[in-house]
């Protein structure tokens, strides 16, 4: 479920069809608890991860998801549904902050909004989209806040 300010007629978006201030929401997904335990297993074996009880002594207070384990949904929900860029989302640099935790049962989705638009002085096929992408839970609190330098290719011809 991707919205756009303006349809585009291919579903896939080139720098030249962005404008600052464009927005896109993505669909949905929930957080299931096996799967970030399974995570944290694999990634980022902390017991806040891992263990309901020794999570309730932390500063969590209770099972959370790894922040990584948040950023992977997040960049699932935007491929899926939530930034139909040409060429696929790829990162140039950025910047994330988890303001309060991912939980087990939280229905995640992403609002991205178009802060800037470059084009390549050098390169003349891409150019550079600053986007930000809110993850939000469903109470509409942001678990993740994410700014990022992305390259989009530029219509050619």
């Amino acid at each position: 479920m991707t919205t756009a300010d303006e349809p585009h007629r291919d579903g896939r978006l080139y720098l030249d069809d962005l404008k600052v201030g464009q927005r896109f929401t993505s669909g949905t997904c929930v957080v299931d608890e096996a799967e970030i335990k399974a995570f944290a297993r694999q990634f980022d074996p902390q017991p806040f991860h891992l263990d309901d009880a020794a999570a309730r002594s932390t500063l969590f207070g209770g099972l959370a998801a790894s922040g990584w384990h948040t950023a992977a949904m997040t960049m699932k929900l935007l491929v899926d549904s939530g930034l139909p860029l040409e060429g696929g989302i790829l990162g140039a640099g950025g910047e994330i902050a988890w303001p309060r935790p991912t939980r087990p049962g939280d229905t995640l989705q992403v609002e991205s909004e178009v802060l800037e638009i470059t084009p390549s002085r050098s390169r003349p096929d891409r150019g550079v989209a600053v986007v930000r992408s809110l993850t939000r839970n469903q109470k509409n609190e942001v678990v993740q806040s994410l700014t990022s330098r992305l390259i989009v290719p530029r219509r050619v011809g």
